[in-house]
């Protein structure tokens, strides 16, 4: 299971701000523990790196102005529980359902709908689009990896060529 993170600034994709998260806690498909593992990561950084001042190098040393989520009432429910578990309740977050594309608001019973040809709507898009794109890329590296390794690569002093031909003889 993994988990990503883009970064949009002025509308425009941010990629050396993008991050992609191998999700440690989680065995099962449970994506709301994994956005809750996620986002405490990622914030978890960014309260260290404030913390120790915003030196050279350091890619979370400022909050943002929105946090989107994917999904909708329950896991709107999990990002705010997370960020008021930090003591980051001052973030602006919203979560964005792709069912009818409804923007779901911290404190609302019913969603936010944004017209269809509205360029706010696109936005939030394109930021969840993102996020897939770069998620689904991510995963699909992990899983190649994983298909084209065998026990004998643990093996040491076992080189290419011996691995090779045992696979081939045995299988």
């Amino acid at each position: 299971i993994v988990g990503s993170m883009v970064v949009m600034e002025d509308g425009l994709a941010k990629r050396s701000d993008y991050r992609r998260f191998k999700v440690r806690t989680t065995d099962g498909q449970d994506d709301f523990a994994a956005m809750e593992e996620v986002l405490t990561r990622r914030f978890s950084n960014y309260l260290s790196e404030r913390d120790e001042g915003a030196r050279k190098g350091k890619r979370f040393a400022y909050p943002p102005n929105l946090v989107v989520v994917d999904g909708g009432k329950g896991q709107l429910g999990v990002a705010v529980r997370v960020l008021e578990d930090l003591g980051l309740e001052d973030l602006a977050v919203v979560s964005l359902a792709k069912r009818f594309e409804e923007v779901y608001v911290p404190g609302r019973a019913e969603p936010v709908r944004i017209p269809r040809a509205s360029e706010a709507l696109y936005l939030l898009q394109a930021v969840r689009d993102e996020a897939h794109r770069f998620a689904i890329t991510f995963h699909r590296q992990r899983r190649s990896k994983v298909m084209t390794s065998s026990r004998l690569d643990g093996i040491p002093g076992l080189g290419e060529q011996r691995r090779k031909a045992l696979l081939k003889q045995f299988g």
